[in-house]
């Protein structure tokens, strides 16, 4: 695994705005009141979610925090692979809005991993969110939008070269050939 110094602040940034944010909610609006921003469709209102998004799962706490954990797990394994900025960028995103939610699983309410995140931004009626989960989102999306334009966003892995990526030798037509690595063969037309 490839240690990506720029993932990793990325990564710290998302996630210590996430903790202010958060740490913000519950001394501004401990008291249950709602700060409108956009009248009813956006505005502020301070939640502890047991469950995952959309408040799924509430009673099923450390599971959420067992799929979390795998995630991240993968996130942390696979980042040292990111390509390019914007691939800096996702790994960074998806990592530290895991790593925001994850401490609050781990340090708010009954901690130990069934703990609840802290959510802050409210949509409309729809769902309820916090700085992490717009970073996580944010990266998803980032990852399909670019998987459509036909950009990766994750070097590609190396390992053994096949066939068809070495140089070619010799001149094919007339009747040289690379040597075939199963035979040591030079392949004849």
């Amino acid at each position: 695994m490839r240690l990506r110094p720029a993932v990793w602040l990325v990564a710290l940034a998302v996630a210590a705005l996430d903790r202010a944010t958060k740490i913000w909610a519950e001394h501004a609006l401990h008291d249950g009141h709602s700060v409108p921003i956009i009248g009813s469709s956006l505005r502020l209102s301070l939640v502890y979610n047991e469950g995952a998004a959309l408040s799924i799962l509430g009673d099923y706490t450390i599971v959420v925090t067992g799929v979390m954990l795998t995630v991240t797990a993968f996130l942390l394994w696979f980042h040292g692979r990111a390509r390019g900025i914007l691939g800096v960028a996702v790994f960074g995103a998806a990592i530290g809005g895991a790593m925001g939610n994850l401490y609050d699983r781990f340090f708010v309410g009954v901690g130990g991993g069934r703990g609840s995140v802290i959510d802050m931004i409210c949509y409309g009626d729809f769902f309820i969110g916090n700085v992490a989960d717009i970073a996580i989102v944010l990266a998803a999306a980032a990852v399909i939008v670019a998987s459509w334009a036909g950009r990766s966003v994750v070097t590609p892995r190396r390992g053994p070269e096949s066939p068809a990526s070495e140089p070619a030798t010799g001149n094919p037509a007339a009747g040289q050939g690379t040597p075939s690595r199963a035979t040591g063969e030079t392949p004849h037309r």
